[in-house]
């Protein structure tokens, strides 16, 4: 029988001529585990994130640092001696399963919620790619429909399943889309915790499962890859997911129909969150279905019935993936989005320009994820567990090459989206490496009892020293959360610098919303400060960058349009210009005073820069709102300008 981590693979009692079960739990099981466990992990997340933000500590402390630290060496510590003794044998086994997730919960949410006390921001604060972020969370707040996070009336292009139950949860708590994404953003951290847990359980022992689901909380912080928390789940999912389509493609004959539909479930949702990840998902199940039949008919089957059996579970996972998909994508498809230009994938950060090599012996998770090498070249050929996630660290790999070929056509395939995945994979192979080693190391030495018990230590002393450096990694996305200036001017530090853009934030949207008349969703902004729109559910004329820009709307036309009214020669011109523009024109201006003009900067694709956004400074003279249609008002650096 097929082994893996040296146990049957199904470890269930069955008569000698039945093949094990396809998953090590029941449909029934695995349904009610994944319902009641995600409930467990999204109430007590966020009963931890309250009882978090209640410690009320200044920014600028180790307060926050000694405090996660102590809290993740207490939970590991239950852990490993739950796992390494007898006692929680004599549990039942609902309190057994309950209890890994409540622990996992608290692991990741504590992990990011005690850092982020101080704050009202996730990690990172409203800078870089959180200013879209928050941007989709507001709109997405703002309406229960399905909308581009910036141009009005155009169908979206970014998948937006997981900012849409974001905007659903910000409306039942009464928030603000932007102060809801921190909550919602560490709830689903958790989330995927218990997920992968209850995925991890269907394909190993369950105290395996809960090992590969700290090691996959710990790699996603390591990485850093939780600062996109809707990125992350599809992740941390992959490798036991990849296993369970090992085990669906391998298996000869019938198959119960549920594992193929979790697996078009997975697929799915990623392409409802996540568009790389459902490209890298479906390459991975793809391959391993190719491997699965060539290996059938190496073994004497014949080639069509292999060829039709892979095919019938291929498509069955296909119509899943593709119906949960076209939720977000057939709106963009049927306007023709398909066929505009597209520069999404025009960057090539340094990280990206080199093969990820997460082994470096100076460091814990090196050593973790060396041993992970380790066991995935030795044991491949005959641990099934090892072979698929040996495949999938090969696979990125390959994407990495791909990403590199494809300069060649000017575009990437941002492989570095995928560092995670490989961290997540050597992480969780490293664990079940040295978990082979304990079981086998005592035959060599004759001494299991003192073997055991130093390896259990050693083990909980590098989780203890994983989960301080996870930490380490994302200290400086907590000091930008902390010093980023909310919706009402100050920040976590109590700071209201005017010489700050966002000190002006509160005072700008209550100028817009006073001079307009208008509700915030009936403003059409062309603003000179890229976040405003992050705290308030206006729409943008145009996108701050190229790269977060939908196809749909013909970013350069709407730069040379900006252009064009900047080039009117009087106010009567500019409102004639803005009447007959091709497309819904702005009615508010948020423009930048600079020496006696008004200065709007226009960004322009500029691949392969290591920045790939060039920006030109657009001027305006004032004169040209010199008319009764235009009312304004100076607010601080900038002035606002409402059409009446």
């Amino acid at each position: 029988m097929t082994t893996t981590l040296g146990r049957p693979v199904g470890e269930q009692t069955v008569p000698a001529h039945e093949k094990p079960p396809v998953t090590r739990l029941t449909l029934g099981r695995t349904a009610a585990e994944l319902v009641l466990g995600s409930v467990l992990a999204v109430v007590l997340s966020l009963v931890l994130q309250v009882a978090a933000n209640h410690i009320g500590t200044d920014p600028g402390t180790y307060v926050p640092s000694a405090l996660v630290n102590l809290a993740s060496a207490v939970l590991l510590t239950v852990l490993f001696v739950l796992l390494a003794t007898s006692w929680a044998a004599r549990w039942p086994s609902w309190l057994r399963v309950g209890g890994a997730m409540a622990a996992l919960t608290a692991f990741a949410t504590l992990l990011l919620a005690i850092p982020l006390q101080a704050s009202r921001f996730f990690f990172g604060g409203s800078h870089t790619d959180n200013t879209f972020r928050l941007q989709y969370m507001e709109r997405m707040t703002s309406s229960s429909s399905l909308a581009d996070m910036n141009y009005h009336g155009l169908a979206p292009y970014y998948p937006g399943g997981w900012f849409w139950l974001g905007g659903r949860f910000a409306n039942l708590i009464g928030w603000d889309g932007w102060a809801a994404y921190k909550p919602y953003s560490i709830l689903w951290v958790a989330l995927a915790a218990v997920v992968a847990f209850v995925l991890w359980s269907l394909v190993v022992r369950r105290r395996l499962a809960v090992l590969a689901s700290v090691a996959t909380i710990i790699a996603g912080c390591f990485s850093v890859a939780i600062d996109e928390p809707y990125a992350w789940p599809t992740s941390a999912w992959l490798p036991p997911i990849a296993v369970l389509a090992w085990t669906v493609f391998r298996r000869g004959g019938r198959v119960p129909a549920w594992p193929v539909a979790l697996i078009g479930l997975y697929l799915g949702f990623a392409a409802i969150t996540y568009t790389l990840h459902v490209a890298f998902g479906i390459f991975v199940v793809v391959v391993l279905a190719v491997v699965a039949g060539v290996l059938a008919v190496r073994n004497g089957e014949g080639a069509g019935a292999v060829v039709k059996r892979l095919l019938l579970r291929l498509v069955g996972i296909g119509v899943i993936t593709l119906v949960l998909a076209l939720i977000t994508w057939g709106p963009f498809v049927l306007a023709g989005g398909l066929g505009k230009p597209n520069v999404a994938a025009h960057f090539l950060p340094e990280s990206s320009a080199f093969l990820p090599m997460p082994f470096e012996p100076t460091s814990v998770f090196g050593v973790l994820c060396l041993i992970g090498l380790v066991w995935l070249l030795v044991r491949a050929r005959r641990e099934p567990v090892a072979f698929v996630l040996l495949s999938v660290a090969v696979l990125v790999y390959a994407w990495f090459a791909l990403s590199t070929l494809a300069l060649l056509v000017h575009t990437t395939l941002l492989a570095f989206r995928f560092i995670a995945t490989l961290d997540t994979v050597f992480a969780v192979a490293g664990v079940f490496g040295a978990v082979e080693a304990l079981r086998h190391l005592p035959k060599l030495v004759g001494r299991a009892r003192p073997v055991l018990l130093a390896g259990g230590v050693l083990g909980l002393v590098g989780a203890v020293s994983l989960a301080q450096a996870s930490v380490n990694a994302t200290d400086s996305l907590v000091q930008q959360a902390e010093s980023d200036y909310y919706a009402d001017g100050y920040n976590a530090k109590g700071e209201h610098d005017i010489s700050q853009d966002g000190a002006w934030t509160g005072q700008l949207i209550s100028t817009v919303d006073q001079l307009s008349g208008r509700p915030r969703t009936g403003n059409i902004v062309l603003s000179a400060y890229d976040k405003l729109l992050s705290f308030a559910p206006y729409w943008g004329f145009q996108q701050t960058t190229p790269h977060y820009a939908n196809p749909l709307a013909n970013y350069p036309e709407r730069n040379d349009q900006i252009r064009h009214w900047a080039a009117a020669s009087d106010s009567a011109d500019l409102l004639n210009r803005l009447a007959t523009n091709p497309v819904t024109a702005p009615n508010v201006f948020v423009l930048r005073k600079d020496n006696g003009k008004l200065d709007m900067p226009v960004a322009s694709d500029s691949f392969p820069q290591a920045s790939p956004v060039h920006v030109d400074e657009v001027a305006f003279d004032p004169a040209l709102f010199d008319s009764p249609k235009f009312t304004q008002r100076d607010v601080g650096p900038f002035t606002v300008i409402v059409l009446r």
